[in-house]
């Protein structure tokens, strides 16, 4: 089984499943649960079309919205770096395949004793096929994050085969398992899932209106939308990063095992010339500029919506698409210091006005009684603003003279000095 699912350690991924028989076997044997996701899917997925307008959310602080993916395996230095970020939620990977080294996954969630954790269950092949292998595996893990950690994600990126699963219907029964032990013994533990990857919401959808006796607390998804370019920009004519948002908000309304909370538990751009780190083909790369900005607009985008309790960037230590390259030493890119900047005045913020027109960008947020400007565009222009306020670049720096709104977001900070 290890020869068919090899880990790439380069983009913290599995690699393409090479043995292509088997692939094909194993797409045969779950031909069947084609049926219930194409049956669901012709219901739900126009009635969540048509309904995701509907549904509203009051305003509320982004207290737990800013989130980062730490790795076991990217070091001790994380955990410095983070402090100095400011950033209080992390999300740590527990691959079951590594269940003899659980002692040391939980030291490392221990060495962030400010922070909120969610541990992030992988799983893999052995496990999936071995209940009673993967119910004592769950019990060990659970026990061992007891009192310290009560917020895990069951699964990732559960549809794509390479990561183990060959069908929803497989995970399902995975999921079912795991909170029946959840049920019996850590009953105020928060399992969260699907976690379905990228605007693939036909399985989402197979996995939140189903038959099983299971119950997602919060809903988990990778959205990524880098394949796109700017997240402002459409797929599907329609789609642009918050009408996904919108979307995947309204089946969770709609569903009756799940909740209403959404985690973005990964997003990020691959970054050009850092194969074989980036998770990618070079074509969906960006350079270190564009990334900084894409990472700031998506966060605000997700932010102005209303309906993320929290995103996940994956993720602090990567080369190929973290906040800081690692294959020279660590160098921290212009990505650490914005992000460093954007939780330093949005941590607690909340949103007050949201606009956008002609690909021009306007989201006003509440900090602590203070009024915070933020302002973009989504094209290659640039376009004067006046203003008596203080504003600052992307990297907190003060702009003085005249000022442009850009692709690069700046922050207009009402009755503040800094």
């Amino acid at each position: 089984m290890k020869n068919k699912f090899i880990w790439d350690s380069y983009s913290d991924q599995p690699g393409i499943i090479k043995d292509k028989k088997y692939k094909k076997m194993m797409r045969r044997r779950h031909l069947a649960d084609y049926l219930p996701l194409f049956i669901y899917n012709l219901v739900f997925f126009p009635l969540a079309a048509a309904t995701s307008g509907w549904f509203k959310v009051k305003p509320k602080a982004a207290e737990n919205f800013f989130a980062l993916c730490v790795n076991l395996d990217k070091g001790q230095q994380q955990i410095q770096l983070v402090e100095e970020l400011g950033c209080k939620n992390l999300q740590i990977r527990m691959p079951l395949a590594d269940i003899d080294n659980l002692a040391e996954y939980v030291t490392f969630a221990k060495k962030f004793a400010d922070c909120r954790i969610l541990i992030n269950i992988l799983q893999d092949r052995t496990n999936i096929e071995d209940p009673a292998l993967l119910q004592r595996n769950i019990s060990l893990i659970f026990a061992a994050f007891k009192g310290l950690v009560s917020t895990y994600q069951i699964g990732n990126a559960i549809n794509r085969s390479k990561w183990g699963f060959f069908s929803v219907g497989e995970y399902l029964k995975f999921y079912q398992l795991v909170q029946g032990i959840r049920d019996r013994e850590f009953c105020d533990y928060i399992l969260v899932g699907p976690s379905v990857i990228d605007y693939e919401y036909h399985f989402t959808i197979r996995a939140l209106f189903n038959q099983f006796k299971i119950k997602f607390d919060k809903v988990s998804a990778l959205l990524y939308v880098d394949r796109r370019g700017a997240p402002e920009n459409r797929q599907m004519l329609f789609f642009d990063t918050r009408k996904k948002i919108d979307f995947l908000y309204a089946l969770t309304k709609l569903s009756w095992r799940s909740g209403s909370d959404i985690i973005i538990s990964e997003a990020n751009w691959p970054i050009s010339n850092t194969a074989p780190w980036a998770p990618t083909s070079e074509t969906e790369c960006v350079d270190e500029d564009q990334y900084c900005n894409f990472m700031l607009r998506y966060h605000f985008l997700a932010l102005a919506t209303g309906k993320v309790q929290s995103v996940y960037w994956h993720q602090l230590i990567a080369s190929g698409y973290g906040l800081i390259d690692s294959r020279d030493g660590l160098r921290k890119r212009s990505a650490y210091q914005a992000y460093k900047v954007m939780l330093e005045l949005l941590q607690d913020a909340s949103i007050v006005q949201y606009e956008c027109s002609n690909q021009y960008y306007r989201l006003v947020c509440d900090c602590a009684g203070k009024c915070i400007e933020i302002l973009w565009l989504n094209e290659q222009r640039s376009s004067k603003y006046e203003t008596e306020h203080l504003v600052l670049d992307k990297l907190g720096q003060p702009l003085k003279g005249d000022i442009y709104i850009s692709q690069g977001p700046i922050y207009v900070l009402h009755n503040r000095s800094r």
